[in-house]
């Protein structure tokens, strides 16, 4: 263990963390947390245009709900600027890098004739060895890295092993735009250098982009960051992740009613394994984490497989934990906040004590909205068809019987059972004949916790009034 490890996370701000984004910032996060060292946070809003406040905020956002945090205050890549304007300079003065005049229709002229040939779209580095002196007058100059055209680059990665990259196939990519803008691989290794990044751990997306900022390291004669490069997530039909497979922003995923700590889990199974372990908790993931247990190749997003591990966290989590998840869960989906709003301290301690029925059946937070629908409603009940068709098919008779006694039992549980039982072996009734019309009428549903613990959470009154309104429904 080190503590000098630095990881970091880089997220564009041009819209929502999205689950791809998840994972890396969770990778880094684990890596930095298992080797002692520090995850820092970059936000690399360069593209001013389609970065905004609110993009920002939203991955900040997302990264607290995930659990992931970072040490130290947020960097702004655009606020350094100047930093990356210097370095283009000191790579001008050491001769590794050019001034280049070619107009916008050299430029583009050079990518036809290419494309016309049918061969990669290249520099041909008209300015590289050319005197400025013959710059045409009024053009503003890119700054180019003169990249070395001979030998090769090598990446040398934690997950795809020894990555060659021959330089004649890298051309010299501009470093500085005409108006002053410093370009995305500067940038990156500036500021990369500057916060003392030890390990990079980023999408398998950026391996070009790892040898172009070897090249711009050693060109400043610095030491390069280890490198570990994770393959994509794609969807359950192996085809490259997509909005309809669930790549949508972490947001998204608290609005489905998800635990965190569930999809910390399914992340982490993303490409990362530790023998045949599926279930584990974040602090074992950490204790476990290594570059060794990451594969090579793309792993496959399966909502099946996230709804099973989060049941089973849903399950497994305490009652007034889940409480306290659920009314946090509330605000971020639809007709939440106005349930929230009528949840007083009689109501959370209703739902606490419903909560080990609820949980039992739910999958997500969702469901557990829809399954607690009975808790909160107001009377008369609105039944559904299939609660209907229950009391139609000889419910309310059974009911009318049932209901004395009800009024006389003692009200808990057990002695519920004890009461509904003795009265269907009196009268000759299977069980279910009774059980399914007091859910239709308690709940409105034909589906819910066990019946019993039904009429002991809502209590001997509210009970017994439900079941009046639903015998006047004859």
């Amino acid at each position: 263990m080190s503590s000098s490890v630095v990881t970091r996370f880089a997220p564009s701000p041009t819209g929502f963390l999205h689950i791809g984004g998840g994972r890396t910032a969770l990778f880094n996060w684990a890596y930095a947390k298992a080797q002692g060292g520090k995850m820092l946070l970059r936000i690399e809003d360069t593209d001013r245009e389609r970065s905004t406040p609110e993009a920002v905020e939203a991955i900040l956002d997302g990264l607290t709900w995930l659990g992931l945090d970072w040490d130290g205050e947020a960097v702004s890549q655009f606020a350094r600027a100047s930093r990356h304007r210097e370095v283009a300079e000191i790579l001008l003065a050491k001769g590794h890098a050019y001034r280049c005049y070619c107009t916008p229709e050299e430029l583009q002229k050079m990518r036809e004739k290419a494309e016309a040939e049918k061969r990669p779209v290249r520099y041909d580095g008209t300015w590289r060895d050319r005197d400025p002196a013959l710059a045409p007058a009024g053009v503003k100059p890119a700054i180019r890295f003169r990249a070395p055209q001979e030998g090769e680059t090598v990446v040398n990665d934690h997950v795809m092993g020894r990555v060659v990259f021959q330089n004649k196939e890298l051309d010299d990519l501009i470093i500085l735009r005409s108006d002053g803008n410093p370009t995305y691989n500067l940038s990156v290794v500036v500021d990369d250098h500057d916060m003392g990044v030890t390990h990079i751990i980023r999408g398998v997306d950026h391996l070009t982009n790892a040898a172009r900022q070897i090249q711009i390291y050693r060109a400043m004669g610095w030491a390069v960051p280890e490198m570990a490069h994770l393959p994509l997530i794609h969807g359950p039909d192996g085809a490259k992740l997509s909005k309809r497979h669930g790549a949508l922003g972490v947001e998204a995923y608290r609005a489905m009613g998800y635990l965190p700590a569930a999809l910390r889990n399914y992340l982490a199974r993303l490409g990362w394994s530790h023998g045949d372990d599926e279930i584990f908790s974040t602090d074992e993931m950490i204790s476990w984490f290594g570059f060794d247990g990451l594969g090579k190749s793309p792993s496959r997003f399966d909502f099946v497989k996230l709804e099973n591990l989060n049941g089973h966290y849903m399950r497994s989590t305490p009652d007034h934990e889940l409480v306290q998840a659920f009314l946090g869960f509330l605000p971020h989906v639809a007709g939440g906040p106005e349930l929230l709003a009528r949840i007083d301290a009689p109501m959370r301690a209703k739902l606490t004590r419903a909560m080990p029925g609820l949980k039992e059946r739910a999958k997500t937070l969702l469901d557990l909205m829809k399954s607690s629908h009975f808790l909160f409603a107001s009377r008369p009940l609105v039944l559904d068809e299939k609660a209907r068709q229950i009391m139609a098919d000889g419910g309310v008779a059974a009911l009318q019987a049932l209901l004395p006694v009800l009024s006389g039992a003692e009200w808990n549980a057990q002695s519920l059972e004890a009461a509904v039982k003795s009265h269907a072996e009196a009268t000759g009734t299977k069980l279910g004949k009774l059980a399914q019309p007091l859910r239709a009428v308690l709940t409105g549903t034909s589906t819910s916790p066990g019946i019993f613990d039904v009429l002991d959470v809502l209590g001997r009154e509210e009970s017994l009034n439900r079941i009046e309104d639903g015998l006047k429904l004859s």
